[in-house]
């Protein structure tokens, strides 16, 4: 698998779970990939430490690509892609 550019992927949805902790980003993620088709890629925000190994171990737990994460202006935006 190629590397992906991780600045120039555009989700076909976001969430934001900004200002909530644990287990609330991953509360968000789960019901945000129900909003995206397969192969689609799902955005999640958030400024919880937690959801950088969250929402990595519940991707991989359900089979889902987690594409990895940038830091933005004091928040994360994480990228899922879903593959069923």
């Amino acid at each position: 698998m190629s590397e992906i550019d991780l600045s120039t992927i555009e989700a076909e949805n976001s969430v934001d779970a900004r200002g909530s902790a644990c287990p609330g980003p991953l509360l968000e993620a789960k019901k945000g990939i129900g909003k995206v088709k397969v192969g689609e890629i799902l955005e999640i925000l958030s400024n919880d430490v937690g959801t950088r190994t969250d929402v990595p171990a519940w991707a991989k737990k359900v089979g889902h690509d987690y594409l990895g994460f940038l830091e933005a202006d004091g928040y994360d935006k994480h990228f899922v892609r879903r593959n069923k």
